[in-house]
Formats: C-alpha cells, sequence, structure tokens
C-alpha cells in the first residue's frame, strides 16, 4: 500500500519497509515489475530501477468490479481474537464496509485499540489480494443503536432458523447496483427481539443454508453468496 506523497509523476519513491519487503522478502531485483495500490481506488504496474528507492510507474485501468455496489457487513463480534480472521477474510473476499456491533449474546466487548488492529489487518489483505480499494472498519456499536442510523441499500439480516428465504436467491432478485447489508450474529444466534427490531427496521431474514455456521464463518458464506449474485446471470424465473 502506497501514500499519496509516494508518487511524483512518472515515479515511486519507495519507504525503507517496502525496500525490504520488494528486494528481501519477494526477493525482487531491478528491471522486474509489481503492483502498487493506493486502497482509494487506484493502481500502477511499478517497474524497479537501479535505484533501490525508486520505481518507475504506469497507471493501470481500474478492472470493473471496482465500480460495484457496496456490500456492507454488520457483524456481532465473535469470542476471542476471532474478528481478526474475519476482518482478514471479508477482506480478500471484496468486503467495502465492516460494521462490528454488540448484541445481547456478544461476549467479547472490545477494546478501543482493537479498531487500529483490524485496521493493520485489512491493509495487509487488501495488499495481498490486491483489492484496490481498502474497506472502511468502524467502531463497535450496539445493535439497536445501529439500527437507529441511517442504513441504506438492501437489508438482509441471516436468522439460522425457520422458513427464511435462502440469500442467494433474494440477493439474486434485488437490483445489484443498490449497496446491501447484510447483518450477522453471534454466537448463539440473533435474540427474538433483535430480529423483530431488524425486521422493523427494513431488514428482511434470510437464510445462509440447513447448517448452523460458526459466527466466523456465516459472515464469509453471506458475502461470498452476495458476490456471486452479482456476478451470475439472473434466473429467468425470478
Amino acid at each position: 500500500m502506497v501514500e499519496p506523497d509516494q508518487v511524483v509523476d512518472d515515479q515511486l519513491c519507495l519507504t525503507s519497509t517496502q525496500q525490504h519487503y520488494l528486494y528481501r522478502v519477494l526477493r525482487l531485483g531491478a528491471g522486474q515489475q509489481f503492483v502498487a495500490l493506493d486502497g482509494q481506488g487506484q493502481q500502477w504496474l511499478a517497474t524497479l530501477t537501479a535505484q533501490p528507492d525508486v520505481a518507475a510507474i504506469a497507471l493501470l485501468p481500474a478492472p470493473a468490479s471496482a465500480t460495484q455496489a457496496s456490500i456492507t457487513l454488520a457483524i456481532a463480534l465473535p469470542k476471542g481474537s476471532g474478528f481478526d480472521d474475519v476482518v482478514r477474510q471479508t477482506t480478500e473476499l471484496g468486503v467495502s464496509t465492516l460494521q462490528p456491533v454488540i448484541s445481547d449474546r456478544t461476549l467479547h466487548q472490545p477494546n478501543p485499540k482493537k479498531i487500529e488492529r483490524w485496521q493493520r489487518i485489512a491493509a495487509e489483505a487488501t495488499e495481498q489480494s490486491e483489492r484496490l480499494l481498502l474497506p472502511k472498519i468502524l467502531a463497535p456499536v450496539p445493535w439497536r443503536d445501529y439500527l437507529k442510523g441511517p442504513i441504506e441499500g438492501n437489508r438482509w439480516i441471516c436468522v439460522a432458523r425457520g422458513e427464511a428465504p435462502h440469500l442467494l436467491a433474494v440477493a439474486q432478485a434485488t437490483d445489484r447496483t443498490i449497496p446491501a447489508v447484510v447483518a450477522i450474529g453471534p454466537e448463539g444466534g440473533w435474540t427474538e427481539a433483535e430480529v423483530e427490531g431488524a425486521i422493523a427496521a427494513g431488514f428482511q431474514p434470510v437464510s445462509l443454508g440447513p447448517h448452523i455456521l460458526r459466527a466466523v464463518t456465516a459472515p464469509l458464506a453471506a458475502l461470498t453468496l452476495v458476490t456471486a449474485a452479482r456476478t451470475l446471470e439472473k434466473p429467468k424465473d425470478i
């Protein structure tokens, strides 16, 4: 990940940390290329030069996926360090915003310093997956307070039991150019009152399938399904 002030005309000024990673870790040398990203939507094809702190760059066009409507995951914080894995893996899968929430059954009360850690993890995963946009990691809020705020786009809350329609079918049947918000519950699932509150706030209950998923698995499944719905051809009978 590069900062805007590192790019000067057709050159990229490399920091000492970046030099160490490129030359020592990746074992690259002068004349070899890598992709540089700024996390704000731009990417460059960079070529290492004879000067170890300078790379020649050429702007690359943004892929079509960079302009897709945003996907927000509102996730009840899992216990332990589980959210670290959620941040890393959902970033790789293309999440736009991660909103941690504190539900009635949340066991983990976050330390304010955790946000900085999650942002570092997201930055590392953004580089590893070569995605153009760095996802937003928002501060944790109580679930009931989150429902009171402005929430744009399609809204779905994942429930483990009942007769809710499958998320994939619902997502395929909606306008894929509209932002989506998917809410994922904690260990033990949402309480009945929390689901009722979500429905009152415009959320539609949906299912992730017949099995009970772990709190750190469900966000990955939900994000994968919504992303697939946006790329697959819409069924003719919907």
